[in-house]
């Protein structure tokens, strides 16, 4: 299955940068028997939970996927502006500024456990931040899961250091 899932990776020299070997998950994604194979193999590592976070943008392409398998609901997390109701969010520092994450404030009842689910974990910024926002939510999150995996990246170390399991399908050196 794994196999399947890699097969369907294209990579892209230079970019958006040179020397930058871009992972590129449209090809899966096009792919119904490769997308359905990675739906079904999160979900075979995915434990116990209650309900799926999906991060934009395309969080929401697999936690939506992985929703509808499990029978599961979705919380969207989502960059700022974007949702129609109240919203708690929570400030991030990037490499060069900050960025805010958002979600409903009624998104999920307090002690929920909660999935959090997003295509790469590279340095970890965005999970961490994701995380956080939840666990302020009243989320029990306790795994994160990617479709990939950047290795020698500070991504997987952040999230252990916040009790979370991070579950990569794939990984691949930074």
């Amino acid at each position: 299955m794994l196999d399947t899932i890699s097969a369907h990776i294209r990579v892209v020299p230079d970019f958006p940068k040179p020397g930058i070997q871009f992972r590129d998950l449209t090809p899966l994604l096009a792919d119904g028997p490769a997308f359905q194979a990675t739906t079904a193999a999160l979900a075979e590592r995915a434990g116990e939970f209650d309900m799926i976070a999906g991060v934009e943008a395309r969080g929401f392409l697999f936690g939506a996927a992985l929703a509808q398998l499990t029978g599961r609901g979705l919380v969207i997390v989502r960059k700022p502006g974007k949702l129609p109701a109240a919203t708690i969010g929570h400030d991030y520092d990037l490499e060069y500024g900050t960025d805010r994450l958002e979600l409903h404030a009624d998104a999920f009842a307090p002690g929920t456990r909660v999935l959090l689910v997003d295509d790469v974990l590279a340095t970890g910024g965005t999970a961490e931040a994701a995380v956080t926002l939840l666990r302020k939510a009243g989320g029990m999150v306790e795994r994160a899961m990617f479709v990939m995996e950047l290795d020698g990246l500070p991504g997987a170390a952040r999230l252990r250091a916040m009790g979370v399991e991070p579950v990569s399908l794939l990984h691949y050196p930074a």
